[in-house]
């Protein structure tokens, strides 16, 4: 058997979740934003994307060298992570840079993970359950607002019970339908990307990164972001679904 009768064979024997299902949960989510309250259903959605957006900032200053005190997230879809460099962080103003950007790439990323992770029923089943323990570690350490915590509670919970007792079907529907949240939330927040400012929370994120490397202003930055971004998004689907 040549190596690539060999590769067919073993990619016939993965249970896999087919491109369509991805493609439906998109679809889905293009309907909702145009039906009458359709925004209040992809609400808790929100509320996940502000949770991978400030554990983007806490987990890049943990990795950088500096403290994660605190994660903050609201009734209103904002967040606000909490964190020190205790002492010089690593790689200095760059280093300050990353932990900014890593806020703005987070959902994207965590989005092409969850993507890559749908491949199959058997890793869209364990990626739910590592994703719902998460939630619920993120409440014990580090979420500190009252909304925040029955917030992300009520979240860990709903996605750990889904990948605990959901059927196939809901669990590969489910692990598609949050990557793609995850990963379209850069764009349903895309003026924020071209902000000087985060309302009465301080400057943006990509103010932040201009202030760290003085080079380029943060409009530059929120552009470079998108770019990258939908690259993530892109790259994700060609790997996950190159078959």
């Amino acid at each position: 058997m040549d190596l690539k009768s060999l590769e067919t064979k073993l990619n016939t024997s993965v249970d896999r979740i087919g491109i369509w299902w991805l493609i439906g949960a998109a679809v889905a989510t293009i309907v909702l934003w145009q039906v009458p309250y359709g925004h209040y259903i992809l609400y808790p959605f929100s509320i996940l994307a502000t949770w991978f957006h400030e554990m983007g900032h806490g987990l890049a200053a943990i990795l950088l060298g500096g403290d994660f005190r605190k994660l903050e997230i609201f009734a209103n879809g904002s967040g606000r992570a909490t964190y020190t460099y205790s002492g010089n962080l690593f790689l200095g103003r760059i280093g300050r840079a990353i932990v900014a950007a890593a806020g703005l790439l987070g959902p994207p990323i965590a989005g092409a993970i969850l993507i890559l992770a749908s491949r199959s029923f058997k890793t869209a089943s364990i990626s739910l359950k590592i994703l719902g323990g998460f939630l619920l570690f993120s409440v014990l350490i580090w979420v500190r607002s009252l909304f925040g915590i029955v917030a992300i509670l009520l979240l860990g919970l709903i996605i750990l019970g889904i990948g605990i007792k959901g059927n196939r079907w809901f669990q590969g529907f489910s692990i598609q339908f949050l990557g793609v949240q995850a990963c379209i939330s850069t764009y349903n927040q895309l003026d924020y990307l071209f902000s000087p400012t985060a309302g009465p929370l301080g400057i943006s994120d990509t103010a932040q990164i201009q202030r760290a490397l003085i080079i380029f202003p943060y409009w530059f930055w929120g552009g470079l972001i998108a770019v990258a971004s939908l690259v993530i998004l892109v790259q994700s689907l060609r790997i996950a679904y190159k078959q």
